[in-house]
């Protein structure tokens, strides 16, 4: 096999150029294997194959910089920089991660794993590039989906202004997770179709070859900067200063190297639009792109998961009482970040067309829009992924809190996620939510109380959020469904002695918690806070008459969560009782499986029964 010849970085350059169709093939083949089994990017990497061949063949490594957008395409580049054997343990505790990390090779220049940053970080090591008076190339790569986010532009405006070489290479698959939407995707489409352009472009490439001369090279140049004008409308990057080139096939490694090779003479930023086709390859990905997104391990042959899910999520639920709530309320409108499939808000699209919005990879947008949306007169849900929503955290305090605006936001994937890791960990939102004033916090228990506190904070006059786990949707606990109160709890189980205190997911982890203390013969109370913000404190002042031990439960970071509010509010009310908070370590938390970093993080059932008997022990 030619992919076992690669041990380490820029071994590809001694693979003969005849064989380069023929190694495309086997890594695609390889990570289609792979990924079958672990799970993981697959439709973003096989378009991005013939790419990550062409600029490890133009680059040298570690020598180079190479910054991929996001990250979620960069399995290739791990391949070509001698991690092979490392996808045997991809996205797993201690194994690979499905991301650039600097901590795990030279060749990864920059951690990334938010869309919209590599522009930014590439500007960056350019500039420290030219101070330090180095010489190596810097390239960012950023698809097309990348480009709806604001931070892409403001990074371009000031890339405009370079006088030294730096390349963006604009990854072009008419899809971010979900298909593209907006002015920008109908930008490029019209790029992509302009057929008499390429054809021109063509004959110019063949005239500089062909003339000689310093002023015939110029006059022809000239000549195509006039064609770009005629046959692309405005040619957006041109005019703000940005060498354009393209649109180039992005599975054709030779005029790749070319192009790359004519963007690396450039003196200033150069974009380079490079057209590619998601999940190529593999059929099932090709039909179907947004599924394989981000697949669970899948039988190869078809392309259908493994372990296929019976059950409903989270997500699940949150979309059927949307599409129910749209029916009812002729005001509620949702807003997704280009990710109407991932929260579960396609299916309101398909009803409810004009009170959907796809605002594209634009987290803060979606939430000033939301909030223009219900100064109006109208109810906005925002449906979003909770790492992605802290990228909006002044639009929520600034647009939305301040005014006491009444938008809704529905946080997906709140708490451990697993194996995207640290930069998709939902472990901040309770703590950078709790301390904006206005802000109202919940989270349920179970999927009934999802549904039950969707409806509360559509009927509610002032900003709601709700956060709720990854995963399948606890269904116990159903003969608990006392009616939502603004700022109170629910008791589950009233006892004596120990009174838990859980937080949505961990409530679950908190019955077994007090299964096994009754089983000590411990007097065990639990509780379903409910609401982060506000702290039921006449709930804590009923409790602290009879519970010596408050514990509080959270997935969510210990610096700001629910534990430090608990805390705060018994010191207010003159309480002395116990309490022990477990919550996760101020600390990023890696990839891995969710229920193996519990127990990491000692938050599983057995680590917080130690915990607490160990807490009596000591009182």
């Amino acid at each position: 096999m030619l992919l076992e010849q690669i041990e380490k970085a820029n071994d590809i350059k001694q693979i003969d150029k005849a064989d380069y169709g023929l190694l495309a093939e086997e890594i695609r083949q390889f990570l289609i294997e792979k990924i079958s089994v672990t799970g993981g990017h697959l439709g973003s990497n096989l378009g991005a194959v013939e790419l990550t061949m062409a600029l490890h063949l133009s680059l040298n490594f570690p020598e180079d910089k190479l910054i991929w957008d996001v990250g979620h395409q960069s399995y290739t580049h791990k391949l070509l920089t001698g991690r092979r054997d490392g996808f045997e343990n991809l996205r797993k505790f201690h194994g690979m991660s499905g991301f650039p990390k600097r901590k795990e090779s030279d060749c990864d220049c920059f951690d990334t794993g938010h869309s919209s940053t590599s522009i930014s970080a590439g500007l960056g090591l350019v500039k420290a590039r030219d101070i330090k008076g180095e010489k190596n190339t810097v390239i960012s790569v950023i698809g097309d989906g990348s480009l709806t986010g604001g931070m892409a532009y403001e990074a371009l405006n000031n890339a405009s202004q370079l006088e030294t070489n730096f390349i963006i290479i604009l990854n072009d698959n008419k899809m971010s997770i979900s298909e593209n939407v907006g002015g920008i995707s109908r930008y490029l489409n019209k790029m992509r179709t302009a057929d008499s352009y390429l054809d021109l472009k063509e004959g110019v490439y063949n005239a500089l070859r062909s003339v000689k001369g310093d002023s015939a090279i110029t006059k022809i140049r000239r000549l195509k900067s006039s064609v770009k004008q005629l046959v692309i409308p405005g040619m957006f990057f041109e005019d703000m200063g940005i060498t354009y080139l393209g649109p180039v096939n992005g599975h054709d490694i030779n005029g790749l190297i070319r192009v790359i090779k004519e963007a690396k003479r450039v003196k200033g930023a150069v974009l380079v639009h490079v057209i590619t086709e998601k999940g190529k390859g593999y059929g099932p990905a090709e039909r179907h792109p947004a599924r394989f997104h981000g697949a669970e391990p899948f039988e190869i042959e078809t392309g259908l998961p493994k372990v296929p899910r019976n059950t409903p999520n989270y997500t699940d639920i949150f979309s059927t009482v949307m599409c129910k709530l749209g029916q009812r309320e002729e005001n509620v409108v949702a807003i997704t970040a280009a990710m109407p499939d991932g929260t579960g808000l396609k299916r309101f699209r398909n009803m409810y067309p004009d009170r959907f919005f796809d605002v594209g990879i634009a987290e803060e947008h979606a939430v000033t829009f939301a909030a223009g949306l219900a100064a109006g007169g109208l109810k906005p849900v925002v449906a979003v992924y909770s790492s992605f929503l802290q990228r909006a955290y002044d639009q929520i305090l600034h647009d939305v809190c301040i005014q006491n605006l009444p938008v809704v936001f529905a946080i997906d994937r709140a708490g451990l996620v697993g194996s995207d890791g640290e930069t998709h960990q939902g472990i901040f939102d309770l703590s950078y939510l709790s301390c904006i004033p206005n802000m109202h916090v919940m989270a349920p228990k179970n999927k009934w109380e999802l549904s039950d506190m969707l409806k509360f904070a559509v009927a509610f006059d002032g900003p709601v959020a709700i956060r709720y786990p990854r995963g399948e949707a606890y269904a116990g606990l159903k003969e608990f469904r006392a009616p939502i109160e603004l700022g109170k709890g629910e008791w589950i189980y009233r006892e004596k002695e120990i009174l838990l205190l859980a937080v949505g997911s961990m409530v679950k982890t908190a019955e077994k918690v007090r299964e096994r203390l009754r089983e000590e013969g411990h007097a065990c109370s639990l509780v379903n806070a409910r609401f982060v913000k506000p702290v039921d404190t006449a709930l804590l002042k009923e409790a602290a008459k009879e519970h010596g031990l408050f514990v509080t439960l959270e997935e969510n970071v210990a610096s700001g969560g629910f534990g430090e509010s608990v805390r705060r509010s018994m010191d207010e009310m003159g309480l002395e009782n116990g309490i022990l908070s477990v919550t996760i370590p101020d600390a990023y938390v890696e990839h891995g499986n969710v229920e193996l970093l519990k127990k990491e993080l000692e938050m599983d059932e057995e680590s917080i029964f130690r915990r607490i008997r160990k807490k009596l022990e000591e009182s």
